[in-house]
């Protein structure tokens, strides 16, 4: 397989420079997959753009996707990065190990857990009884909506850790059993 090295700053373009200098400014580095995404002139800033857009999905719900779409496209990478976050978002432990297994304690939030896992593992193509659960739990077509943007952006990340395998620069997130 093909070798991928995490790009320094000075081996990119000057564009994904500026992204790194903005980067290291806010959170004190450039995680390696970022650093990747800088093989491509105009990958990072894209990502940068769509990860960063607004959502009316709120922090906790984001993070509850990103490492439910991560479990099931099995991507340690990005379960090492959204542990420690959801972490740092209140999430403990023992929630985080429940929503990678597709649940979570509160009823809502189980009921978008449940729903970002099918539509991850059946490619959109999820039961009636899992999108009337969802609605039935509060969310709206908007809400769903912007889960489907949430897992786009999960998947992006996910493919290209699974396609690259650059070194994870995260405290590894555990297995699960």
């Amino acid at each position: 397989m093909i070798k991928f090295d995490v790009p320094t700053k000075e081996e990119v373009s000057e564009k994904n420079k500026e992204l790194f200098t903005g980067l290291e400014k806010s959170i004190g580095n450039v995680p390696n997959l970022y650093a990747t995404m800088a093989y491509s002139d105009n990958a990072l800033s894209k990502y940068m753009v769509f990860q960063n857009s607004p959502s009316s999905l709120n922090i906790k719900e984001k993070e509850a996707i990103n490492l439910v779409v991560s479990q099931v496209n099995g991507c340690r990478y990005c379960l090492s990065a959204h542990t420690l976050i959801a972490k740092m978002n209140g999430f403990s432990d023992e929630e985080v190990l429940k929503i990678r297994k597709g649940n979570a304690s509160d009823l809502k939030l189980n009921a978008l857990v449940e729903f970002a896992k099918a539509v991850t593992e059946t490619k959109g193509r999820v039961t009636e009884h899992v999108l009337n659960t969802f609605f039935d739990a509060g969310y709206t077509k908007g809400n769903m909506i912007d889960v489907i943007f949430q897992i786009g952006d999960k998947i992006i990340s996910n493919y290209l850790h699974n396609l690259t395998n650059v070194p994870i620069d995260f405290p590894l997130a555990p297995q699960l059993d």
